[in-house]
């Protein structure tokens, strides 16, 4: 290995999304004619350079790492088209330059970042928990001692709550204690003091709003080639210098990852070294902190020993489209740059050789923005807006506006003072909705490569977009085309997002319907987002293909299933899926679960969801045979169960109202296959029974009526005896609140029932009433305006008085004394009613 202390090669720091970066870095690599480019990137996506050059790649894209074992991990190197890297990469494919990347491997950095991951969690544990003995220790500072081996920054990284701190007296770092503190040193600890980043403090010391304004002002709009390289290398030292200390020992994890980093990258410069290129012509490319540190690369560069002490998980790389609003800190990932378009606008602008146009093109695009949102600007005041721009940059000593200038000068010119006129048009500019595409043919994870296809047969790649569109589904053959395929278009969609839904992809997302809507029919929302192809790749894990990683997470739930509800879901999950051997799996499930099961509830829910399976499985082309005995099965169980389960309190009556009304139902829908009569025969016994919840006996009754299974005197008779004087309050008033449910009209038409309810409502004393009001108030509360007017009618008859004099009784405003009475009933809760 090269060890002699003058070699030396040409470092070119960068922000890793910048135009003025990426302009100045073509323009060096142009004087001077490198044989070798590195680039700081993970080391092991070298062989994707080739990709990422590819004439068909359209930027923004991403090389994604991901663990190839559970937990799954990742990690993102984005490019946008304007990124110093990727224009580097393209360089060095135009004129025949090695191009390598020399940072870390995927698999070094991913285990990295998992250790410190856990170590701030125990942090957080500790901050959580202060009375913890832990707590109460003296606080560490690190060893200033330390230095830049590789091995030892090796182990603090990877072992971070290792013995590599040692208790001070006075509580300052060794280095404040040692020597005298200047007054830059007391400006850097009140800085400190009152929580200030670097990127902070340097924003102070420049007079600048924020840290991107600072970077922007002095170097994209730097026009001068000759000094763009030599001031960032300049900055990087004093960046270093100014946060090496406090980095050391408020984050010596962060400190020793970056020294580990820098300690591989010069390894990785010696390697190109060593294989004969001159160091005068190696380029390095790598973000600004780093450029200080690896312009002599054999000043702690990483031995063997070292690399093999270093931690690692097994990884795979992938490249993936990117979109400008994950770009952007909106969605919380800046990479520098808040504001991706905008810098795109830049980039072009340079490009273009007019980088002074910027301001006009920014402010024009802006107010077109507006026009079309229905907000008119003239040209005019998108000319004056951007000479405020242009006045405001002259107030900082700039030679061009930056993005808060045009913004300010947006706002007051063409929001007239308001952000909120401009706020959307200034988001869509500065954001964009761009979204990157790859070459064909470019390799990715098979499940990526699966998906795209399936997208290609189905015609859904136009929405592959970042913009959210609905798109509403027909599940019915069409008739009117040749073709199989394009007969189930709409059939076969529905199968993919069904089972995009299943992995958590978030590419689609259905969107609620209302109850009439047509069970062939369904409606989505499309919209397509990094995260989705980030999960995309991550399902890489459960198999090659959408279907086998379907069928694997079914699989699992099915395993991991323990409850009826459950079981009855995934089945319907498989069939909206098209997956007919799960569907057969969670048959088998289902009926292991039932067969020991004596919950109603839980039983009518899943009979109802096999219900619906069944009746409409032909609209997926589901063969539901298989799952007709298990109806009846469920059915069966259902029947017997339903007069135990019937002796139960008010609450949960509630439930068991629903459960009955789901097994009437398959009653009357699959008459042919369930038994009926059984039904029949324990609704009567329900009716029947007194020591049953009287809300569920006067329920079964109400269906019994429907059904035609009881006639007029027998319904006479029943009434008689349940609303007879003498019997309990809450016995009579909650089984008149059950027969109420159902069947109204012919509840309306029978003078009987109401005389009786007369009758037994004047037999109550005070005290009873009271109690029989909450189950009365509640049976009526649901009762629409044309049954109450029904009811006025009927009641009007019984006391001898019109139907008007009877509606203005019933319907009209409470006296005085009579809201009294009510207030009174304050042990009743009539919030539900």
């Amino acid at each position: 290995m090269k060890t002699a202390a003058d070699v030396k090669v040409s470092v070119f720091g960068v922000r890793h999304l910048s135009p003025g970066g990426a302009r100045h870095l073509l323009q060096y690599l142009d004087q001077v004619r490198p044989t070798a480019v590195l680039i700081e990137g993970p080391s092991d996506a070298t062989s994707m350079i080739r990709d990422l050059v590819h004439p068909s790649t359209v930027p923004p894209v991403a090389v994604l790492a991901f663990t190839d074992e559970m937990p799954v991990r990742t990690a993102l190197w984005p490019f946008a088209i304007y990124s110093p890297e990727l224009q580097a990469m393209r360089w060095a494919a135009k004129n025949k330059a090695l191009c390598e990347m020399i940072d870390l491997p995927s698999g070094s950095a991913l285990a990295l970042q998992d250790l410190r991951r856990r170590t701030e969690e125990k942090k957080d544990v500790r901050k959580a928990v202060p009375d913890t003995e832990a707590e109460l220790e003296p606080e560490t500072q690190a060893n200033p001692d330390v230095g830049n081996d590789a091995a030892e920054q090796v182990k603090i990284a990877s072992d971070p709550s290792g013995d590599v701190s040692n208790p001070l007296p006075g509580g300052l770092p060794a280095s404040e204690e040692s020597s005298p503190i200047d007054p830059e040193g007391v400006e850097e600890l009140e800085a400190e003091a009152a929580g200030l980043s670097i990127y902070e403090r340097i924003a102070e010391l420049a007079d600048e709003h924020n840290y991107d304004t600072y970077w922007e002002r002095h170097y994209e709009h730097n026009e001068n080639p000759g000094t763009y390289r030599d001031s960032i290398l300049a900055f990087s030292a004093e960046m270093r210098s100014l946060g090496e200390d406090r980095e050391r020992s408020n984050q010596p994890e962060e400190h020793a990852y970056n020294h580990v980093r820098e300690a591989y990258m010069q390894r990785q410069i010696l390697k190109a070294i060593e294989a004969g290129h001159d160091p005068s012509k190696i380029v390095v490319v790598c973000g600004a902190y780093h450029a200080a540190a690896l312009e002599y690369p054999v000043q702690g560069a990483m031995n063997d020993e070292e690399l093999a002490a270093m931690p690692s998980r097994s990884s795979k790389l992938t490249l993936m489209p990117y979109s400008y609003y994950r770009l952007s800190s909106l969605s919380g990932y800046g990479a520098g740059n808040n504001a991706p378009h905008y810098f795109q606008m830049m980039w072009e602008a340079m490009e273009s050789g007019h980088p002074e146009d910027l301001p006009r093109v920014y402010l024009s695009t802006a107010a077109r923005a507006l026009r079309a949102s229905g907000t008119h600007r003239s040209t005019a005041e998108v000319i004056e807006a951007v000479r405020m721009a242009e006045g405001l940059a002259s107030l900082h000593g700039g030679s061009a506006p930056t993005l808060l200038e045009l913004r300010d000068a947006a706002q007051t010119l063409l929001g007239r003072g308001e952000l909120s006129v401009v706020a959307e048009a200034l988001a869509r500019v500065d954001v964009g909705t761009e979204i990157g595409s790859l070459a064909e043919g470019v390799s990715q994870t098979p499940l990526q490569d699966d998906l795209n296809r399936e997208l290609k047969r189905l015609k859904l790649t136009k929405y592959k977009t970042a913009v959210a569109t609905d798109l509403s589904l027909d599940l019915r053959e069409n008739r009117r085309v040749s073709s199989q395929e394009a007969a189930f278009l709409d059939l076969n969609r529905s199968f993919l997002f069904h089972r995009l839904e299943l992995l958590d992809i978030p590419f689609v997302r259905s969107r609620p319907t209302n109850a009439d809507r047509a069970v062939w029919a369904e409606d989505w929302i499309i919209q397509w987002t990094p995260e989705a192809e980030i999960r995309v790749v991550e399902s890489t894990l459960l198999g090659e293909t959408i279907e086998i990683a379907c069928a694997h997470r079914l699989r699992e739930k099915l395993e991991a299933c323990t409850s009826i509800p459950e079981a009855s879901a995934l089945i319907g999950v498989s069939v909206r899926c098209g997956m007919t051997a799960q569907m057969e799996d969670g048959r088998r499930v289902l009926q292991a679960l039932a067969a020991d099961s004596r919950d109603v509830a839980q039983i009518s829910g899943a009979a109802s969801r096999l219900s619906g399976i069944i009746a409409y499985g032909d609209i997926r082309r589901a063969d539901t045979a298989p799952l007709v005995p298990l109806l009846e099965q469920l059915f069966f169980r259902g029947c017997l169960y339903l007069s135990d389960a019937a002796n139960c309190n008010d609450e949960a009556a509630y439930g068991m109202v629903s459960a009955i009304s789901e097994l009437n139902k398959i009653a009357q829908e699959h008459d042919d296959t369930v038994d009926v009569p059984l039904w029949t025969q324990e609704l009567n016994v329900l009716s029947e029974r007194d020591d049953r919840n009287p809300k569920l006996s006067g329920f079964a009754c109400a269906l019994l009526l429907e059904r035609g299974e009881m006639d007029a005197e027998q319904c006479a008779a029943e009434v008689s005896r349940r609303l007879s004087p003498g019997i309990p309050s809450d016995l009579g008033a909650g089984w008149f609140e059950g027969l109420s449910m159902r069947n109204r009209y012919a509840l309306l038409s029978r003078m009987s029932l109401w005389v009786q309810l007369n009758d037994y409502i004047n037999s109550l004393g005070d005290e009873e009433f009271k109690r029989a009001l909450v189950f009365l108030r509640r049976a009526f509360s649901s009762f629409s305006a044309h049954e109450k007017t029904m009811i006025a009618e009927t009641l009007g008859e019984l006391w001898g008085v019109n139907a008007e004099q009877a509606a203005e009784i019933l319907t009209g405003e409470l006296k005085e004394e009579e809201d009294k009475m009510l207030d009174e009933l304050n042990d009743f809760d009539f919030g539900d009613f």
